[in-house]
C-alpha cells in the first residue's frame, strides 16, 4: 500500500470512478480539481481546490506523496489560449512538483489524440510518433515528452495512457475505441501497482473485437481489459449505417478530433449521453 496518492481532475467522470478505488491504494489520499467540493470523500480523502496553472499548491499537495495520477485537464478541443494554463503549463507543473517532492511516479492521462490523424485502416503501436489532431491532442503530446524528459534526465518514472474513448458507447468509432470505467479502473490500478515502470506508454481501451491499436509493447503493466463493446454493435451500426470514407472523421483514430477545424470544439459531435463526459 502507498503512503500518499494525489488525483488531479478528481471531480471529472473519470476521477469520479477512481476515487474510491485509488484511496483504497493508500493510506493518505489526496484528491484535487477546481471545483468547490467532491461528494462523498473516503475515509483517508482530503479535497483540495486548486488551479493547475499555478504550481505552488501542488508542491505543497505532493509533499511526502509516492505517486500523482494525473487527470486534471479541459478534456476537449479550443483555441490555444484556453488550453495553455491547464493543459500545457499544468502538465509541467505536475511533473515539476513531483520531481522537487521526490515523487517515485507520474500516472497521467494521455489520449489517442496525441496520435489522431493516423488513417483508421493503420493498426498502431505504442511507438508511434507524434501525430496530433487538435491542440488538445498536442497538449497531450508536450505532456508524453515532457514525462520522457523527466524520466530520462531526472528518474522520475511515467505512465501515459493514451485514453481512446471512455464514456458509453453511441456511436460506430466507440465500437472499436470504448475503455468501459471498469477497466479504466484497472487500467490506472496496473499503472500504480506495477513496481518498475520507467517511461512507459499504454493505450486505454478495453478487449474489444475492433480495437484499433496494439498494446503489445506494453505487457510489463499486466493490463487485461475484460469487457469489450462488441455486444453494442449490431444496434450501433443499424442505427448509423455506411459511413463516408472521405470524411477525417470517420478515416481517422481522432474521429471528429480529427475532422475538425483547430480551436473548435468536438466533444459535442461523439454523441455522449448528458451526464457521459469521458475522454475521447
Amino acid at each position: 500500500m502507498l503512503k500518499k496518492l494525489v488525483l488531479t481532475g478528481a471531480a471529472g467522470k473519470l476521477g469520479s470512478y477512481l476515487r474510491g478505488p485509488l484511496a483504497a491504494m493508500c493510506e493518505e489520499f489526496v484528491s484535487t480539481d477546481i471545483a468547490d467540493a467532491v461528494p462523498n470523500l473516503a475515509a483517508n480523502e482530503t479535497y483540495v481546490k486548486a488551479d493547475l496553472a499555478e504550481l505552488a499548491p501542488f508542491e505543497e499537495m505532493l509533499q511526502g506523496a509516492d505517486m500523482v495520477v494525473h487527470f486534471g485537464a479541459i478534456v476537449d478541443e479550443g483555441p490555444f489560449e484556453e488550453l495553455l494554463g491547464p493543459n500545457f503549463i499544468g502538465a509541467y507543473n505536475i511533473w515539476e512538483a513531483a520531481h522537487r517532492n521526490g515523487c517515485r511516479r507520474v500516472v497521467y492521462a494521455s489520449s489517442i489524440h496525441a496520435v489522431g490523424m493516423y488513417p483508421k485502416s493503420q493498426a498502431i503501436g505504442i511507438d508511434v510518433p507524434h501525430r496530433p489532431d487538435t491542440f488538445y491532442g498536442l497538449a497531450k503530446c508536450f505532456a508524453e515528452d515532457l514525462g520522457r524528459m523527466y524520466w530520462e534526465k531526472r528518474g522520475l518514472e511515467a505512465v501515459c495512457l493514451r485514453i481512446l474513448s471512455c464514456a458509453q458507447v453511441t456511436n460506430p468509432r466507440a465500437v472499436g475505441t470504448w475503455l468501459s470505467y471498469d477497466d479504466c479502473v484497472r487500467l490506472v490500478q496496473r499503472a500504480i501497482d506495477t513496481p518498475i515502470t520507467e517511461f512507459s506508454i499504454i493505450y486505454g481501451v478495453s478487449d474489444n473485437d475492433r480495437a484499433p491499436v496494439d498494446n503489445s509493447g506494453a505487457r510489463h503493466l499486466g493490463y487485461k481489459p475484460q469487457d469489450n463493446a462488441e455486444q453494442f454493435a449490431e444496434a450501433i451500426f443499424a442505427e448509423y449505417g455506411p459511413l463516408d470514407p472521405h470524411d477525417l472523421s470517420n478515416a481517422r483514430h481522432g474521429g471528429p478530433f480529427a475532422g475538425i477545424t483547430l480551436g473548435q470544439s468536438a466533444m459535442s459531435l461523439l454523441n455522449l449521453n448528458e451526464d457521459d463526459t469521458g475522454k475521447g
